[in-house]
């Protein structure tokens, strides 16, 4: 699990080439991993190959809906500054929360589709009795749990911590 972190982390800043957006990325991992924290005592599943196989997958989803819920919000924010620029205006604080407003909101409808497609296929594995199973939902229990706390996270907090990071840079431009 630290060597996957350590991948998902060298692979997001190749990706975008600065720290900041590369650690707001990361928040959403232990996030999610959380929920599949939870998920699994609830259950009574102690750790074990499976589990860390589904800790493994839970990481890769969190990171990638993490991804694209600031690719939605780097683009509002530069097309809210370009819209500015050619107003002539100053980019205020009022028009950054706007932009992370509208970007976390164009964001909801294909997270939330992305979340009901992976509990669409993981639920049907946790409720399942046969051969196999008891490996199965122990694999489908992180991400089943995770998903369900990443989405918060992807929807609520992601946004606030850009929202942020993006005022304290303008507050430093501006001075």
């Amino acid at each position: 699990i630290p060597l996957t972190l350590l991948i998902i982390f060298v692979l997001l800043y190749l990706n975008f080439h600065r720290l900041t957006e590369t650690l707001i990325v990361m928040l959403s991992v232990p996030f999610s991993l959380v929920g599949g924290v939870w998920l699994m005592y609830w259950l009574g599943y102690n750790m074990s190959v499976a589990v860390a196989v589904g800790f493994i997958a839970l990481a890769g989803v969190a990171a990638e809906t993490g991804v694209i819920m600031l690719i939605y919000l780097d683009h509002a924010y530069q097309s809210l500054k370009a819209q500015r620029n050619a107003e002539s205006k100053p980019f205020a604080v009022a028009d950054l929360y706007a932009a992370v407003m509208e970007g976390a909101v164009e964001r909801v409808r294909p997270k939330m589709m992305t979340v009901v497609a992976i509990m669409a296929g993981l639920l049907p594995i946790m409720w399942n009795n046969g051969t196999g199973s008891e490996v199965m939902r122990r694999i489908a229990a992180p991400m089943v749990g995770g998903m369900v706390s990443s989405t918060v996270l992807t929807l609520i907090v992601i946004p606030a911590i850009y929202a942020l990071v993006k005022e304290f840079s303008l507050h430093r431009a501006h001075r």
